[in-house]
């Protein structure tokens, strides 16, 4: 069995507000949603969850996966700086013959040492 469509979230909301106000069961707006009994559940334990953090007072305050989206912005634009300098630095020695791949000599065969 496939996997259902992704329901917006307006209609998710609309099914858990029915189901908790008693209106229908959650095997009701499951089937009307064409989704699992369990998927139902879930949506209805996120929203109890979401309004618990906003009464509590958390509204405001980042959740842990925008800090981690945060932290790992901070990273990605400290290693770009560093990726910057390092080619700068290659740019600036790059001319040197140390940084030059070795050249192959006229007349030899690849694979043949020159002595």
């Amino acid at each position: 069995m496939g996997r259902p469509p992704v329901l917006p979230v307006d209609k998710k909301l609309g099914l858990v507000v029915r189901v908790m106000s008693g209106e229908i069961t959650a095997a009701e707006a499951a089937r009307e949603a064409g989704v699992s009994e369990q998927s139902v559940s879930n949506w209805r334990r996120q929203f109890i969850e979401g309004g618990r953090s906003g009464l509590a007072g958390e509204g405001g305050k980042p959740t842990e996966e925008a800090s981690r989206m945060a932290e790992l912005a901070k990273e990605n634009a400290m290693l770009k700086v560093t990726i910057g300098e390092l080619y700068m630095e290659l740019r600036k020695y790059g001319r040197s013959t140390a940084l030059r791949p070795p050249q192959r000599r006229e007349g030899t065969r690849p694979g043949r040492l020159v002595n």
